[in-house]
């Protein structure tokens, strides 16, 4: 039960930053959509990949630093789940 409350815990904070950052990038082009009356797909789509893809980039070290603060207990006590 602990187990899968925790990697529920990593997976979310893991994707927070990219999926904030989605959505902030989102809310303002759509603003920006219904102030300028321009109703384009790709105008919202193109930004939201590279700003997604520059948050990636940029907490990649720190996403990989907590998921090895979480799988290397893992695999520690590995032989007292089984």
């Amino acid at each position: 039960m602990f187990l899968g409350r925790d990697a529920m815990w990593v997976t979310l904070l893991i994707s927070a930053p990219m999926l904030l950052s989605g959505m902030v990038v989102g809310l303002v082009i759509s603003i920006l959509q219904s102030v300028t009356q321009i109703q384009e797909f790709t105008l919202s789509f193109v930004p939201k990949i590279f700003v997604v893809m520059l948050t990636f980039v940029l907490f990649l070290p720190w996403m990989v630093d907590t998921m090895k603060a979480f799988v290397i207990p893992l695999f520690g006590n590995l032989h007292t789940m089984i």
